[in-house]
C-alpha cells in the first residue's frame, strides 16, 4: 500500500545547522520552493481560469450551496503537494485542485491546515466538507469516508547521498527507517515489514519507525542522520530530494502504487458532484496544467472514480 503518514516534531540541538540548511533550501516552506525551482515545479506558474459548469453546481448540496463554500482540510507539511510559502499561505497541487473543484462547483474552497490524523474524524464530525491531504484510497478508508480518485502515487525511499549505509529498501529489517505518522507506510512497516522481519529471524525496524507528526521532520532526521531511510509518497520524495540540494538521493523502485482520494462524508451527495468536477477538470486541460506545475504529471490519471480503492 502507498501511503501518507503524520509526524510528531523534532528539533535537537545537534541538528541546528540542518534545520537552518533544511529552511534555507526550501523542503515544506522555503523561498526556493514558491518559485521555479528544480524538477519542473513552478508554484508561481498560473493554470487556466475555472469556470462553474451549471450542471454540476446543480448537483451540490443546499446547506453546502447556502455557504458558498467547500471547507478543506489539509496536512500543509508535504510539498509538493500541500506545504506552507515564506509567507504561511497553504499552497500546492492538492490546494489548486481543491481552488479548481470548487469553481467547477460554483463555489470557493476555504483551505484550512489540519493534523492529518484528524482529517478523517473531522469529515465524519462535520467540521470539514472534504480534504485533500494526499489520502490514499484505501478499502479501510472507505468503510468510513467516500473518496474521489485524482492522482496515482506509490512509496518511494531516499537515503543520504552516496547511500552510507547500503540500504535496500527490499530489506529494512534492522533498519533506522523514519516515516510519517498515521500513514499508508507507516503501517506498512508494522503490518508487513516488521512480521517479514520476525519469520526471517531478523532485527525488526525500531519502534515499527522513527514516526513524526510532519514530512518536513521526517525528512529532517534523515538528513540529520538520526535516520537511516525514510519512506514516503513517491513525488513528496522526488521533492525532498530536489529541495535538498543534493544532500539526498533515492533508492530503489517506486513500489504499491495506489490512487489518492479526495475525502467527503460517507455517502455525501457531494461526491458525485467533486467526481464530476475532477472528471470536467481533466477534460478541459486544467488538471493537467496543475499537475506539470508542481512537477507531478507522473502521478496523472484519466478518469476519476468514487471509492475506486484497489486495496
Amino acid at each position: 500500500m502507498t501511503a501518507r503518514t503524520q509526524r510528531t516534531r523534532f528539533l535537537a540541538a545537534g541538528v541546528a545547522a540542518v534545520s537552518v540548511s533544511l529552511v534555507l533550501t526550501g523542503c515544506g516552506s522555503s523561498k526556493s520552493s514558491t518559485g521555479t525551482s528544480g524538477g519542473g515545479v513552478n508554484a508561481s506558474a498560473t493554470v487556466p481560469a475555472v469556470t462553474a459548469d451549471p450542471s454540476l453546481a446543480a448537483a451540490v448540496p443546499a446547506d453546502v450551496k447556502a455557504a458558498g463554500k467547500i471547507v478543506v482540510a489539509t496536512d500543509a507539511s508535504y510539498a509538493p503537494n500541500e506545504f506552507k510559502d515564506e509567507k504561511g499561505t497553504i499552497i500546492g497541487m492538492d490546494v489548486d485542485l481543491a481552488n479548481a473543484i470548487a469553481k467547477k462547483l460554483g463555489l470557493t474552497a476555504d483551505v484550512q491546515n489540519a493534523t492529518f490524523d484528524a482529517i478523517i474524524p473531522g469529515i465524519t464530525g462535520n467540521k470539514y466538507t472534504m480534504s485533500m491531504s494526499s489520502f490514499t484510497d484505501t478499502k479501510e478508508r472507505e468503510a468510513s469516508v467516500d473518496m474521489v480518485t485524482y492522482f496515482s502515487a506509490g512509496t518511494g525511499a531516499a537515503v543520504k547521498k552516496g547511500n552510507p549505509d547500503k540500504i535496500d529498501p527490499k530489506d529494512l529489517c534492522g533498519k533506522k527507517v523514519a516515516v510519517q505518522t498515521g500513514t499508508t507506510q507507516a503501517s506498512e512497516i508494522k503490518d508487513t515489514i516488521n512480521p517479514a522481519c520476525v519469520k526471517a529471524g531478523k532485527p525488526t525496524v525500531p519502534n515499527d519507525g522513527d514516526k513524526f507528526d510532519l514530512q518536513t521532520d521526517v525528512t529532517q532526521a534523515l538528513v540529520s542522520g538520526r535516520d537511516q531511510v525514510m519512506l514516503a509518497d513517491s513525488p513528496v520524495v522526488d521533492y525532498a530530494i530536489k529541495q535538498t540540494n543534493g544532500q539526498l538521493e533515492k533508492v530503489g523502485d517506486v513500489t504499491d502504487t495506489a490512487p489518492y482520494g479526495v475525502v467527503l462524508a460517507k455517502g455525501s451527495p457531494l461526491s458525485q458532484a467533486v467526481q464530476g468536477a475532477i472528471q470536467s477538470l481533466m477534460a478541459d486541460g486544467t488538471y493537467k496544467s496543475i499537475l506539470e506545475k508542481w512537477g507531478v504529471q507522473a502521478g496523472a490519471i484519466d478518469k476519476s472514480v468514487v471509492n475506486g480503492a484497489t486495496s
